[in-house]
């Protein structure tokens, strides 16, 4: 199972918010790029990069961040967030990152999901964050009418791969990650699910790991210290 170090971009910032709340947002570093750095030292080979104001508005604020980390790093980029359009999804390639995620678009915009998925075959992933059950939309600000299980389904039908699930609920909040979840959807669906959304302890990455799962995120745990990434990425292998 691949761990993904996470950095959520705000302002330049390394950031965190407590279940996807822009008003509960903690700032861990003014300097994302050292952060990329330590993971890449503590043997990470991927990172897992969101950007929080592309996420709410569509634009892409942040990119210079990220393309300082695709370059300077050997890390494996993945970026998400505000990626509406095939000029952003060949901005960040073009700037180094080697997968796009697309979340609000993937629910939103069909036509150009399979757009992407056809020009960029194996870079495109798509993210499923659920709230009660149903698809977040733009940042979490909104809740779409379209249940986790009707989208995966449409998705597998249209030929995607990767699907990040973050169950909203438990994002940030320290208190381990929607086991049952992951099991279901592991069992149920021939995709590459990448789980997200408080991964607090090596217990949630061994249980992960046992489920087959292609990926698992680390956010909060790993900069609070409640998780030794070295260890983790043991614990994942």
């Amino acid at each position: 199972m691949i761990l993904f170090p996470a950095i959520d971009l705000f302002g330049k910032k390394a950031v965190r918010l407590y279940k996807g709340d822009y008003q509960n947002m903690t700032v861990y570093s003014e300097n994302p790029i050292e952060i990329a750095r330590d993971f890449e030292a503590a043997g990470a080979t991927h990172i897992h990069m969101v950007d929080l104001e592309g996420a709410k508005d569509g634009t892409t604020p942040n990119i210079a961040v990220v393309e300082q980390v695709a370059r300077e790093t050997s890390l494996f980029v993945e970026i998400g967030g505000g990626i509406r359009n095939m000029e952003t999804v060949e901005r960040y390639l073009n700037a180094g990152v080697s997968r796009i995620i697309l979340g609000t678009a993937a629910v939103n915009d069909e036509a150009f999901l399979k757009e992407a998925l056809a020009a960029y075959p194996g870079k495109i992933a798509v993210g499923a964050d659920v709230k009660d059950g149903c698809i977040a939309i733009k940042g979490w600000l909104e809740t779409s009418a379209i249940t986790l299980e009707d989208f995966l389904r449409k998705m597998e039908q249209l030929g995607v791969k990767n699907v990040i699930c973050t169950d909203i609920s438990k994002d940030g909040a320290m208190r381990g990650t929607n086991l049952e979840l992951y099991r279901a959807l592991s069992e149920k669906y021939a995709l590459d699910i990448t789980a997200s959304g408080g991964v607090s302890g090596l217990e949630d990455v061994r249980q992960l790991r046992q489920m087959n799962l292609y990926g698992a995120i680390i956010g909060k745990a790993y900069y609070t210290g409640a998780i030794d990434l070295k260890e983790a990425l043991e614990a994942a292998k």
